[in-house]
């Protein structure tokens, strides 16, 4: 049985938008700037709504709330001025409550699935299932744009309507393809300045040119892109527009964003174990010398996560500084001990526990020599730290800077 389509839009400018939403466990917000940067390109006003709020262009809105009431009204705001595109990041969250069902979307991108969020969810199905909503939610004729590479997507195109369009991008960080891509990377090479990404043929590439060229850095800024150029593609953007867009797309707060320099210093938000692997991965890439890593993990959430991501690190980054992450109302050591066993069992990295943040950061940095790489993971854009229930303020971008002796 195909699931029910909304025919009302509860928002009765709904019909006037095209929306793209994407959805998946990481990329989700560096995907949705992507998608926004391509239509600026192409001369289309953007309203964006990601985890780092709303925005139209690039100008934040900063007084509506992040609910459905705020949600709403920034549509009505845009409405206002006459903008007719938005780039939406769906939660898994919001999805589970209904919301492909709330809003039409015009296009759906799913960029990956690993664990994560099963507080919320409670299973590892449920948590799937949430982030299909989206695209088995899209309407006769719409398109989904899913990754070949990734395991989870075969389960989601088997559920959507076979009504809806499917597109396939593929990278080869993902390994192989389980699926033939509309459009695939044949290599990436990464610096610290930005990505660029050697098209694979096809029909699309042939438009496109042979590379794209990127601000953002780490491989999975690749794959986020070659994304967003198909959903672009599918839009009816023009190639030289989603070429541009890519180009001049700036690097989103906190994902992999490069605060220093020989040694290189980076955040990231990076806090699964999919990530965490992914994260090292470029700074290996980066490095010529060692890979240093400050991360944790968050209280009161998917506690079976944690050795696995202490693992991914462990079995990547030569000195790791294990420390708090939102510890909320568990007991920081329980969650760094967790931690520690999985990096003892990647078998790599030498281990400190240092539950003092801002201390690990510290610490990290002055271990740091010419030719390493330090990533501070897991909070990257953040500006506060739950302890309790009580969030004190702490920016991990602030304190790599302070530790730098930079002004922000």
């Amino acid at each position: 049985m195909q699931p029910d389509r909304p025919t009302t839009p509860p928002f009765s400018g709904a019909e006037r938008f095209f929306t793209i939403g994407t959805t998946g466990t990481n990329g989700k917000t560096s995907t949705t700037w992507m998608h926004a940067a391509i239509l600026r390109a192409w001369g289309k006003p953007t309203l964006v709504i990601s985890t780092l709020g709303y925005a139209i262009d690039e100008t934040p809105i900063t007084d509506l709330p992040r609910s459905l009431s705020g949600f709403y009204e920034a549509f009505r705001r845009a409405l206002a001025l006459g903008i007719e595109h938005a780039a939406v990041e769906v939660t898994s969250k919001a999805l589970a409550e209904g919301y492909a069902k709330r809003w039409r979307f015009d296009l759906g991108v799913f960029t990956n699935l690993s664990p994560d969020h099963f507080t919320t969810h409670g299973s590892w199905e449920h948590y799937l299932a949430s982030k299909a909503q989206l695209l088995v939610h899209l309407g006769p004729g719409r398109t989904g744009v899913l990754n070949a590479g990734d395991e989870h997507a075969l389960l989601v195109h088997q559920a959507m309507p076979p009504d809806v369009r499917r597109r396939w991008f593929h990278a080869p960080t993902r390994g192989e393809a389980r699926i033939a891509p509309d459009l695939a990377a044949a290599s990436i090479d990464v610096d610290a300045h930005g990505t660029r990404v050697v098209l694979a043929p096809s029909a699309l590439a042939e438009r496109l040119g042979p590379t794209l060229q990127l601000r953002m850095v780490g491989d999975v800024f690749a794959e986020n892109a070659l994304a967003a150029a198909l959903a672009a593609d599918a839009a009816g953007v023009p190639a030289d527009a989603i070429v541009q867009g890519l180009a001049r797309c700036r690097p989103v707060p906190g994902r992999f964003e490069v605060l220093g320099t020989d040694p290189i210093v980076a955040v990231d938000y990076a806090h699964s174990a999919d990530a965490l692997a992914r994260t090292c991965d470029v700074a290996a890439r980066l490095a010529t010398g060692r890979v240093i890593v400050v991360f944790g993990a968050g209280g009161d959430s998917t506690p079976g996560k944690r050795e696995p991501m202490g693992e991914a690190v462990g079995a990547r980054a030569d000195l790791v500084f294990i420390t708090n992450d939102n510890p909320r109302r568990e007991e920081p050591s329980a969650i760094a001990e967790a931690l520690r066993r999985g990096v003892e069992r990647g078998g790599r990295a030498v281990a400190h526990v240092e539950l003092d943040r801002a201390r690990a950061i510290d610490a990290a940095i002055d271990a740091a020599r010419p030719g390493d790489v330090v990533v501070v993971a897991g909070k990257g854009h953040e500006t506060g730290q739950v302890v309790g229930d009580v969030e004190l303020p702490f920016c991990d971008a602030d304190e790599v800077l302070r530790s730098l002796g930079r002004p922000r």
